[in-house]
């Protein structure tokens, strides 16, 4: 279990002082995310200076389920996973977050509450706004209103999804499915192809299935080439083959 660190921004004079180039930089990636989508460069700049920037180790809580949520975030870098318990304890997946995602976005008021817990997946950095200074923005710039309605409603569309493959799809498929459309939401470059850092337990999780379905797969995967099973990760080779593999069926 890693360490609670709650979100939280502090700044004496309530807009901290950054350097001309940090700001720009921010503002790069503000306005390529789906939450500023719309804003222009000059206002991704002034929402910008308002930020608190948090890092976080590899492994380190956000937040936890049930606690108040008193923050919005960006990320900037890293990757962070978002994910429930279940009655039993067991852990359910919901997102990987990638940067240029938004966390915290469900809780839009201080009386509201996390329904989620997250969690960095390695070292990442954050950008952060208290919802007081949120509610402003949303005032002013109308835009980011919009822009958080299209990320529920991305979100709610994917859990759809997710659900449809668990009830209709084999175990392979599901596997395969899910491995590939990790790849594309926070697969890197790495070993000749792109290395997807899920575990198998969390690999499970994610497709509603078993450890050893996992594994099973996995080295029957690697045995053809396609894949490449690591100890905390799944390096796709050959994506048109690994979807070729969960449609055919194990």
């Amino acid at each position: 279990m890693g360490t609670i660190v709650t979100l939280a921004v502090r700044s004496a004079s309530g807009k901290p002082a950054f350097t001309a180039p940090e700001i720009a930089e921010r503002a790069v990636m503000m306005c390529s995310s789906t939450l500023f989508t719309g804003l222009t460069r000059r206002e991704c700049e002034e929402i910008a200076t308002h930020a608190q920037a948090q890092t976080f180790e590899n492994d380190q809580i956000l937040y936890m389920e049930g606690q108040t949520a008193r923050n919005l975030a960006l990320i900037f870098s890293g990757s962070v996973k978002l994910s429930r318990l279940g009655p039993n304890g067991n852990e359910v997946i919901l997102w990987m977050a990638k940067p240029g995602d938004t966390i915290g976005v469900l809780a839009d008021s201080l009386t509201r509450s996390h329904t989620c817990s997250a969690r960095a997946m390695e070292p990442s950095k954050l950008l952060v706004w208290d919802f007081g200074r949120l509610q402003r923005f949303l005032e002013e710039y109308p835009q980011i209103r919009v822009n958080i309605g299209a990320i529920l409603s991305n979100r709610l569309n994917e859990l759809e999804e997710r659900f449809r493959e668990v009830a209709t799809e084999k175990v392979d498929k599901r596997v395969a499915m899910a491995i590939l459309r990790m790849a594309k939401q926070i697969g890197k470059p790495a070993h000749g192809g792109i290395e997807v850092p899920l575990t198998r337990e969390e690999l499970a999780q994610m497709t509603g299935t078993t450890l050893f379905s996992i594994s099973r797969l996995l080295s029957k995967w690697g045995e053809e080439g396609f894949v490449l099973p690591r100890r905390e990760a799944v390096v796709v080779l050959d994506a048109k083959r690994l979807g070729k593999a969960g449609s055919r069926g194990a």
